[in-house]
């Protein structure tokens, strides 16, 4: 496995820069996911790892070798696309092997390449059928196969699981990150879904417009966002955003602040960067961190909008004033709630974060 150095990689089309001096290090063996909406570069910049797409300024080093103009076949990659990409006249056995074939590797050597991966991807039983006999995840497995046995220094994957359904999305997410610890594979991922991100990476890099917005550990990046994009990108349900101000200084490295929509709803805060009385802020709460009524810091009375209920959890939709939104998530079921009713929550100034005007962490 090989190590992977994007140094300020950008990419333009005339006048128009779509990546915009991206700097990363993906280690060997390591699981890194690109992740972000739909048109903020994640795609081309996997597609500029792979030499798919020009590099128009910056450095790509694949291990310890720059691949900036180096053709795709020789850069030691293997990509797994969105499409599986089979062709439909070969069978399971012909398509894996299809790329070794055309190389001029030795017909032993191709067999047992192939053979391996079938058993890695419990295939065995599948290798004389054609892609057309195939259900979704059989055939993502048969293209994830056919990058095996090329036996390359990075895996790229271009949101291999998005046309599954979901059960056999779940299912591809478990075959992957089990053969990423079989491996031991580099393994580049790109998903626009940040439930995929949060369970197979390693290391998750967001992007937004052709910029990294934040680098971590997948719970790093849950627990300690740098921003509100951040914070309401990574995580299901997403956080909620209350816009509040700050009206007290009560202690050194404290704030109080109070919602907008509830002034009466008051709440202290730590913080080293300590805004000024009057400026507007944004209370950041995940759905799991309110509390019963009657504990916490601070109380919360909301209108009841939707409840669903999840089996062992519940999740309740509501708002304070009309137009803005909060969910809230429950441990266990809830039965009591009723749509149009009240209910009253507690607020914990520990769990909650704060962002400034222009969506930036108050630390």
């Amino acid at each position: 496995m090989a190590e992977v150095r994007l140094t300020d990689i950008r990419k333009s089309y005339g006048s128009l820069e779509v990546i915009k001096g991206v700097n990363l290090e993906v280690r060997s063996g390591e699981f890194v996911v690109f992740v972000g909406p739909s048109g903020c570069g994640k795609s081309t910049l996997l597609r500029m790892i792979a030499g798919l797409e020009d590099i128009s300024s910056g450095t790509l080093d694949i291990g310890g070798n720059v691949m900036n103009d180096v053709d795709p076949s020789k850069r030691g990659i293997a990509m797994v696309f969105q499409t599986y990409a089979l062709y439909p006249h070969m069978t399971v056995r012909e398509n894996m092997g299809f790329a070794l074939r055309f190389a001029g590797m030795a017909k032993d050597e191709i067999e047992t390449r192939v053979n391996a991966a079938a058993e890695i991807l419990e295939l065995d039983a599948l290798m004389d059928r054609k892609p057309k006999a195939l259900s979704g995840g059989q055939r993502q497995r048969v293209a994830i196969g056919r990058a095996i046995v090329r036996q390359p220094d990075v895996f790229l994957f271009d949101e291999p699981l998005s046309n599954l359904d979901a059960e056999l999305r779940v299912h591809m997410r478990v075959e992957i990150a089990r053969l990423h610890k079989e491996l031991n594979a580099t393994i580049v991922y790109v998903t626009h879904d940040q439930v995929e991100a949060m369970t197979l990476a390693d290391k998750i890099v967001v992007l937004r417009g052709g910029r990294v917005e934040q680098i971590g550990a997948p719970l790093d990046l849950y627990d300690d966002p740098d921003n509100m994009f951040v914070a309401g990108f990574i995580g299901s349900p997403r956080m909620n955003f209350l816009p509040a101000k700050v009206i007290a200084h009560p202690g050194p490295g404290q704030l109080t602040v109070a919602l907008t929509a509830r002034p009466d709803t008051e709440l202290t805060l730590s913080s080293q960067a300590v805004p000024k009385v009057g400026e507007a802020v944004t209370l950041g709460i995940r759905p799991e961190h309110f509390l019963p009524e009657g504990h916490g810091d601070a109380q919360l009375i909301a209108h009841v909008d939707v409840v669903e209920h999840l089996g062992n959890t519940s999740y309740v939709y509501s708002h304070t004033v009309p137009g803005e939104q909060i969910i809230i998530e429950q441990e266990e079921r809830r039965h009591g709630e009723r749509l149009g009713g009240k209910i009253a929550v507690g607020i914990s100034g520990a769990s909650s974060f704060l962002f400034d005007h222009e969506g930036r962490r108050i630390r």
